[in-house]
Parts: structure tokens; C-alpha cells; sequence
């Protein structure tokens, strides 16, 4: 099995192999994940660490992996609007639910009772599959993968 244990930038490298995870599986430091060639492999990256589409990893054996962001049960919300586009945005953020933000949509990972709150502040929210790749937080570390230590994106260890 591979160890997986550093996150570098992603920029113009090759991957040997990818794996698929959704955003969930992405913020785990410690896991156990399937490779497409069906190899198994182990996460240990720093703790706080978020994988992100397209990043690139690299095990203790020297393959290199690329995430990709699995296709995931989302909420998306079409907006013309920038005025309601932010007026959503502020209610949702104001429950700490992670959001893709788009110039014409947002998108949440789903929950009945946020379609709720959409609907009833006059929106539509679609139910699809589809990757899940939210903004980082104002006081979370924004580095692509270039960080001194070579690390990557870290954010504040959980409880």
C-alpha cells in the first residue's frame, strides 16, 4: 500500500495515478483511499490539511497522485442578481455551511432544511451530483500547495 505523505503544487507536474474523493474525504489527513487503478493508499498529510481539485500528492515511494473532486449530492442556486446572490450568501454563511461561489450560482453541499431557508428567501435550489470545491475561510491559509514546508493548504486542527 502507498503512504501518502506530501501535498505539493499542482502546476504543470505529471501524475502517475488519480484518486476521486469527495469534499468530505478531501479534509481528511488520515485515511485509507482507493486509487483508479484500484491500488490502495494511506493519507498521512499534515494535520488540517484540504485537498482541492487537481492538487498533487506524492507518496513516501515516489508516485505522484492527483486528486480529483468526486461528483457529490449539491444544492445549486442559479442567481442573476449580485444583490440576492449576497443576501444568500450572508444568511448561509451565517450557519457556517461552506459555499462555491460563482458569478450566477452558489452551491452547497445538501441539506433540506438550507433548501428551506432558499426557498423561502425566494430561490430555487437544484439537487445534482456534481463536484464540491467551496471558498476557503478569511482566517484559513490560502497557499496552493507552495507553502515553505511543502505542505500545502492548512487549516486550524478540529477539536
Amino acid at each position: 500500500m502507498l503512504k501518502i505523505t506530501q501535498h505539493v503544487s499542482n502546476e504543470g507536474q505529471p501524475d502517475d495515478v488519480t484518486v476521486t474523493l469527495t469534499f468530505d474525504q478531501r479534509q481528511r489527513s488520515r485515511a485509507r483511499v482507493e486509487l483508479e487503478d484500484g491500488n490502495e493508499a494511506a493519507l498521512f498529510l499534515p494535520h488540517g490539511t484540504v485537498l482541492r481539485d487537481g492538487d498533487l500528492l506524492i507518496a513516501r515511494e515516489g508516485d505522484r497522485i492527483r486528486v480529483r473532486a468526486a461528483a457529490e449530492p449539491v444544492s445549486t442556486v442559479g442567481i442573476d442578481d449580485p444583490v440576492a446572490l449576497a443576501r444568500l450568501c450572508y444568511h448561509l454563511g451565517n450557519r457556517h455551511v461552506g459555499l462555491q461561489i460563482s458569478r450566477v450560482w452558489i452551491r452547497y453541499q445538501h441539506d433540506y432544511v438550507l433548501d428551506d431557508l432558499v426557498r423561502e428567501l425566494g430561490m430555487n435550489p437544484i439537487l445534482e451530483s456534481a463536484p464540491f470545491d467551496p471558498e476557503f475561510g478569511a482566517y484559513q491559509s490560502h497557499s496552493r500547495g507552495s507553502s515553505a514546508s511543502g505542505t500545502g493548504q492548512s487549516f486550524p486542527r478540529k477539536p
